[in-house]
């Protein structure tokens, strides 16, 4: 029972996974506020890109 309390304690100071977890949260936030911002111009961006295509279209 002592080494079991022995490793418990072990893992609750080990903070090597804590900076993963970090990383992992800071590039979620990242990627929704990425979503976030590029969300409105859809409309904007996808009507330039329609125009895109209309100007290289070869008509017959």
């Amino acid at each position: 029972m002592n080494s079991f309390m022995q490793a418990a304690r072990h893992f609750a100071r080990d903070e090597e996974g804590i900076t993963a977890i970090e990383y992992g949260l800071i590039a979620a936030v990242m990627a929704g506020a990425i979503a976030a911002a590029f969300g409105p111009l859809r409309d904007a961006i996808e009507a330039a890109f329609e125009d895109i295509v209309t100007s290289m279209a070869v008509t017959p």
